[in-house]
């Protein structure tokens, strides 16, 4: 099956195709938005153990490949690796009329399209993302970054890929760990605009269950996706819905070192502001419940024992979304339905306590 999503609005301009196997025709998509021969992959290592030759075998009659392989997991999305890249696209001789390829998970393609975006003042690029949770979100919208020490995300820019291809064979070598992770994120799509979806996931009851209908479901997720990012595509308006769960989870994910993962620091973000905003009453009674249920269903952690709320609201003090002493914070009416609530930073221990 192949399905396919178009995304134009002002800046942006490309296709999202989503398909299994698609590496076997990758030079194929490629040459739809690229003229050229050489190409840089950026890659982690262990991206590049289980399909970086598989990858070249690919490309190699078409383009010249060079690899760029980090580390993987968030501790690599730093300056001091962005200038590694930095040096090896140098040392390659990438041009701006070459390409760059993202080939791994949302750590790789937040890098990845950072790097695009200011090497030589730009060159293009291409997702190709390996993760679920990078299938399922961080590979569309056009947000590029790295972490500083004071925070996640701090540098960055928007800038958005050529293509986007989407291979679900990737996700059958996943760990569990790291299909839990991703599944924090379609969690998250379905509590703020897919009440059919979240149906759908709380009757999944196995791996087998989900990898049927998984082209379905990142289709569906990038979908509404990229219904807020056109509508929104600099993140002041109604795209702020997608960082539901975030501002708690990214400050759960810097406290911790980075040790508890993406998907699960968001989860536990969706619940404790859920549990707060239902108790305020913003919320209907019941949807914490509910929320908790679907967490349930796939053995997602979110009961943090660690959880210092003055540390996390440190961190939430210097998330970029804090403007002029208020935060956004996204809140839901029901599963299916949210809103973005502007709270006072002097009122945030109503939502952040566990």
């Amino acid at each position: 099956m192949k399905l396919d999503i178009y995304i134009e609005k002002n800046t942006m301009k490309y296709e999202v195709i989503i398909k299994n196997a698609l590496i076997q025709n990758l030079s194929e998509e490629i040459r739809n938005v690229y003229t050229g021969k050489k190409i840089a992959v950026l890659t982690d290592e262990n991206i590049f153990e289980l399909y970086g030759s598989k990858l070249e075998s690919s490309l190699h009659e078409q383009f010249y490949i060079s690899f760029i392989v980090i580390k993987p997991g968030e501790n690599s999305k730093t300056l001091n690796v962005l200038e590694f890249v930095y040096a090896k696209l140098s040392e390659y001789n990438i041009q701006r009329s070459d390409l760059i390829i993202a080939f791994g998970g949302g750590v790789v393609g937040d890098l990845t399209g950072f790097a695009a975006s200011t090497y030589l003042r730009g060159i293009d690029y291409i997702q190709i993302p390996t993760s679920l949770i990078a299938q399922t979100d961080s590979c569309i919208g056009g947000k590029t970054a790295v972490n500083l020490t004071q925070g996640k995300n701090l540098a960055g820019s928007f800038y958005h890929p050529k293509a986007v291809l989407i291979d679900t064979d990737f996700l059958l070598t996943l760990s569990d760990k790291h299909i839990k992770d991703g599944m924090g994120e379609i969690i998250k799509y379905a509590c703020i605009k897919d009440l059919s979806l979240f149906q759908i996931l709380m009757n999944i009851k196995s791996k087998q269950d989900l990898f049927e209908d998984i082209e379905e479901i990142v289709h569906t997720c990038l979908s509404i996706k990229k219904q807020l990012i056109e509508s929104d595509e600099k993140d002041n308006g109604m795209r702020m819905l997608l960082n539901f769960g975030h501002t708690i989870g990214h400050a759960i994910e810097k406290y911790s070192g980075f040790q508890i993962a993406h998907g699960e620091a968001v989860s536990a973000g969706m619940l404790i502001i859920t549990k707060n905003s239902e108790r305020i009453g913003y919320t209907e009674i019941g949807t914490y419940e509910k929320l908790k249920a679907v967490l349930d269903n796939f053995n997602i952690q979110y009961n943090l024992d660690d959880y210092n709320k003055e540390e996390i609201k440190k961190y939430i003090l210097s998330d970029k979304k804090n403007l002029n002493n208020n935060i956004n914070l996204i809140l839901l009416k029901k599963i299916g339905e949210s809103f973005v609530r502007n709270v006072p930073i002097n009122l945030i221990d109503e939502f952040i306590t566990p």
